[in-house]
C-alpha cells in the first residue's frame, strides 16, 4: 500500500487523501524540541500547530514568520504546501525561513535537509505535498514582534486597475498587503475592492500597558451550530454580501487591531464552512505573472461575471520573486483566491479558469485544487521533471503517494 501525511486538514482538494491506501496523521507528533531565543529559531515536530507556536511564543516576543490565512495549520503541512501569506511581495513563503528539516524516506533512513544539505531533496520537500517522505520535524525562524498588534490602514478602491495601482504605489511601505474584491460587480466597477495594508505595531502605536502589548485579550469564539440550506448562496445573496461589504468599509489609517483580527478573522467562527450547506464549497486559487496580470485577471473576473456564480469571497494579493521550491505555487505577479459554492457544473467551470490561468503562463494552487488535469499541471510547473526525478530516487517503490498525486500524474 502508500501512504501520505496528514495533519490538520485544511487542504481544500486531496493533498491530504489516499484512496483505498493508508494516510498517517501526525497530530500526536506535537513536541517543542529545542528554541534558540538569540537566533529566534525554533525546533519542534511536524504536527505541531501555529496556533500553539503562536501561543507559546508570541508571550516572549516571537511570531511566525509568515502565515497563511488561518493559524490552524500543522508546520509539516505548512512546509509540504509551502504556504505564503499576506507579507509575501516581502518575505516570500515558509520555505524561506526554514533552517533544514529532518525527512523519514521510504528507505527507512532520516535526511537532513536544509538550503545547503541536501538542498535539492530540500527544495523538493518545500512545496512537495507530502510526496518526498515523512516532515519529522523542522528548524523555523520565527520572527521579533514588540506587540501582538498591527497598524492597519484601510482603502476603497472603484474597480481592478485602480486595486493594481494602488498595489504598486503603496506595496513598499507595507509589510503586509491584502485585497477584499467584489466580483459580483462589473462594468466600469469591475473589480471594485477594499485594501488592507499593515505592520507589526509598535508599543508607542499601540498605547497599550506593558503587560499586554504581547497577550491581546482573547476571542470569543463561536460555533456555527448547524449547516445552512443549501442554496443560501446564490448569484443573488453573493452580490448583496458583497455591496454591503464593500459600502461598509471605509478608508482610515493607523488603525491598531489585534493579530487574530488582521491576519485571522474566520478562526473565531467554528465550523464556519457550514455556512455554504451540505454540498460545501470549493476554493480555486490562481498566479498569473506580473507583466500579464492586468489582461488576466480582468478575463477571470469577466469569465466569473458570465457564469452568474459569484464568488462569495475573492482575495486579491501580489508576490514577489518566486523561490527554488520544485513545485511551490507563487511567482512573481498576483494571486487571486476565489471561494464557490458547490453547484452543478462548477467543476467544467474550474476546468475553464485553469486552462485560461495557463494560458497567461499562471498557476494553480495545489493546496487548494480540486479539478486540474495532469496536462495543464505539467503546463504549470516546468520544474515537474526535475521533482520526478528526484521523488523516484528517494522512493523507487511509490511508498507515498496521495489521491492529488496520482489524479495529476506527479
Amino acid at each position: 500500500t502508500s501512504y501520505i501525511s496528514r495533519g490538520l486538514g485544511r487542504s481544500y482538494g486531496d493533498a491530504a487523501l489516499n484512496r483505498d491506501a493508508a494516510v498517517i496523521s501526525h497530530l500526536r507528533l506535537n513536541r517543542f524540541l529545542s528554541f534558540d531565543e538569540k537566533e529566534g529559531i525554533l525546533e519542534c515536530e511536524a504536527g505541531v500547530t501555529l496556533a500553539e507556536i503562536i501561543e507559546h511564543f508570541l508571550p516572549r516576543g516571537f511570531f511566525p514568520p509568515t502565515t497563511p490565512g488561518t493559524k490552524f495549520v500543522t508546520l509539516g503541512g505548512a512546509v509540504a504546501c509551502d504556504v505564503h501569506g499576506k507579507n509575501h511581495h516581502r518575505d516570500g513563503t515558509l520555505g524561506k525561513f526554514i533552517v533544514d528539516l529532518k525527512l523519514l524516506t521510504a528507505s527507512g533512513e532520516i535526511l537532513t535537509c536544509s538550503p545547503e544539505s541536501n538542498a535539492d531533496v530540500f527544495w523538493a520537500t518545500v512545496g512537495g505535498m507530502g510526496l518526498t517522505g515523512i516532515i519529522l520535524s523542522a528548524r523555523v525562524r520565527l520572527r521579533r514582534v514588540s506587540t501582538a498588534y498591527f497598524s492597519v490602514d484601510t482603502e476603497r478602491v472603484g474597480s481592478l486597475d485602480q486595486a493594481l495601482e494602488r498595489f504598486e504605489e503603496t506595496d513598499r511601505n507595507y509589510q503586509f498587503s491584502v485585497a477584499w474584491m467584489d466580483c459580483a460587480a462589473g462594468g466600469a466597477k469591475l473589480g471594485r475592492s477594499v485594501l488592507v495594508h499593515g505592520n507589526h505595531a509598535t508599543p508607542q502605536q499601540t498605547q497599550i500597558s506593558d503587560i499586554r502589548q504581547l497577550v491581546p485579550p482573547k476571542r470569543r469564539p463561536f460555533n456555527l451550530p448547524f449547516s445552512f440550506p443549501s442554496r443560501t448562496l446564490n448569484a443573488l445573496t453573493i452580490g448583496i454580501f458583497n455591496s454591503l461589504t464593500y459600502g461598509l468599509h471605509k478608508n482610515r489609517t493607523n488603525q491598531i487591531v489585534d493579530f487574530d483580527s488582521f491576519l485571522y478573522p474566520f478562526d473565531v467562527i467554528g465550523n464556519w464552512n457550514r455556512v455554504y450547506g451540505r454540498q460545501g464549497f470549493v476554493q480555486f486559487q490562481l498566479v498569473v505573472p506580473l507583466e500579464k496580470s492586468r489582461e488576466a485577471l480582468t478575463g477571470v473576473l469577466e469569465g466569473i461575471k458570465k457564469t452568474k456564480r459569484g464568488s462569495s469571497l475573492a482575495v486579491l494579493k501580489r508576490f514577489g520573486p518566486e523561490n527554488p521550491g520544485l513545485l511551490s505555487f507563487p511567482l512573481e505577479g498576483y494571486t487571486l483566491a476565489l471561494d464557490f459554492p458547490v453547484r452543478r457544473g462548477l467543476f467544467e467551470i474550474l476546468e475553464d479558469l485553469s486552462r485560461f490561468t495557463a494560458r497567461y503562463g499562471g498557476r494553480v494552487y495545489l493546496a487548494k485544487d480540486a479539478v486540474l488535469k495532469p496536462e495543464l499541471f505539467a503546463q504549470m510547473y516546468p520544474k515537474l521533471e526535475q521533482f520526478r526525478e528526484i521523488r523516484h530516487r528517494l522512493d523507487p517503490k511509490g511508498i507515498f503517494s496521495s489521491s492529488l498525486a496520482r489524479r495529476l500524474g506527479i
